[in-house]
């Protein structure tokens, strides 16, 4: 059934609290952005028809047997320690959080938002939507203070850097992604009303709100991991970040230097190179391209140096077969991508979990669309454990007291949800 709306954004709005009201549910939003591989402006999966949760080491093949299930729509997330079933890795580090390496669920409802209408794909769409136009939108609780503390202490943070920067003068990585936690224990937050603020501070195109029972993934990610759109897949690596202008002048000023940025050319062009290499695993021969190479898009805190890179799916792989391909992203791990990844399990002080994993969709038509899980609030309402991370890439020429900075600007739209947008948290150590 498809309904025009007289208020599409009240109406979503109402959607996304209906949704949130049951045991699992799953909202991606684009913002209104100018995406020109999206298919929806929001879509909102509600309920479940059957699921699968899967840990690590045969992960992808349950998820592929699921798929072949369920044809049509589905939505769910994988986390980063999948990294542990693609190749010889581990991940000892702590984790407060508990998600399962993976999961995915086919709604009992769908909800699809596009300009001025919503198709419900449901039993009762009729209902459904009667349903949800009738919620009163509930007032958003006052901001949630919780004690927020870093698992690195700066010094630390600056330490590990230069330990890092020893292992790319060896030889053994050229550019890495280095991530720091930020954490909260017994925290009491209302994660809708986080969720609603957040997406109100920091908008951007692949914003998801995802509840699996007590477990909540709050996401304000610019940044796309890969999707396919017939036979063809696009992944959007983003590496090169600037902070914004006060002013038009000062960010146009900020925007070319950027563009001009050694350090962000060469970390883009280092994952970009990775990004090509990982998507020939799943491509018809000679057909990988870089379709945009350091295109500049600004967010509301910072400004970003995006990549485009495309290829042509070949007959014999897969869906899911090319997410494990390409999976994780280059722009969280580095290059080379194996020894990268089991670095920084040597220098981050916690296990990654659905950070820097993906969220994203599988359509009836065989398309998929997944995002790079970074922004991002988690929580365990269970144990009252909040967390996120912020990463920023190492090269050779990385400052590691600016790295330290581009941390907490990445952090800022978090923090200040939370009533941090003033300090930076403290040292858990």
């Amino acid at each position: 059934m498809i309904q025009y709306l007289s208020s599409p954004a009240e109406y979503k709005r109402k959607a996304l609290q209906w949704a949130s009201g049951f045991d699992v549910c799953c909202y991606l939003d684009s913002n209104d952005f100018n995406d020109s591989y999206g298919k929806f402006d929001a879509l909102i999966a509600i309920g479940v028809k059957d699921e699968i949760t899967a840990e690590t080491g045969s992960a992808f093949d349950q998820l592929q047997s699921f798929r072949d299930r369920h044809p049509g729509w589905m939505t769910g997330f994988l986390t980063y320690d999948l990294k542990n079933e693609i190749e010889d890795l581990t991940s000892e580090n702590p984790d407060g959080l508990g998600f399962p390496g993976l999961y995915f669920f086919v709604p009992q409802y769908l909800l699809i938002f596009q300009k001025n209408k919503v198709e419900i794909i449901a039993d009762d769409p009729a209902g459904v939507f009667k349903s949800i136009a009738g919620q009163v939108l509930s007032r958003q609780s006052d901001e949630a203070m919780v004690d927020i503390r870093s698992r690195l202490s700066k010094a630390g943070y600056i330490e590990a850097v230069e330990k890092i920067q020893g292992h790319i003068n060896r030889g053994n990585i050229y550019v890495t992604n280095f991530c720091q936690e930020f954490f909260a224990e017994n925290a009491v937050i209302d994660p809708l009303s986080v969720f609603v603020k957040l997406n109100e501070v920091s908008p951007n195109p692949f914003s998801a709100f995802f509840k699996l029972r007590d477990k909540y993934v709050l996401c304000a990610t610019p940044e796309r991991f890969l999707a396919k759109r017939g036979g063809k897949l696009i992944s959007q690596p983003i590496k090169g970040t600037a902070k914004r202008g006060a002013t038009a002048a000062a960010d146009e000023a900020l925007i070319n230097e950027l563009r001009n940025h050694t350090k962000e050319l060469q970390e883009n062009v280092m994952i970009v190179d990775l990004v090509r290499n990982d998507l020939t695993l799943s491509a018809k021969p000679g057909t990988v391209k870089a379709e945009e190479l350091y295109g500049i898009y600004s967010f509301a805190h910072v400004h970003q140096m995006i990549s485009t890179v495309v290829c042509e799916l070949a007959e014999d792989v897969s869906a899911v077969q090319a997410i494990k391909n390409s999976f994780p992203m280059g722009s969280m791990t580095g290059a080379p991508k194996i020894n990268a990844m089991r670095l920084m399990e040597q220098y981050e002080q916690s296990r990654r979990g659905v950070y820097s994993g993906a969220i994203g969709y599988f359509s009836p038509d065989g398309d998929f669309d997944f995002n790079v899980v970074i922004r991002t609030l988690l929580y365990n309402e269970t144990n009252k454990y909040l967390s996120f991370h912020a990463g920023s890439a190492i090269t050779y020429y990385a400052d590691a007291e600016k790295e330290y900075e581009e941390c907490l600007l990445k952090a800022q739209a978090i923090l200040q949800v939370l009533g941090h947008s003033q300090s930076s948290p403290q040292s858990a150590h």
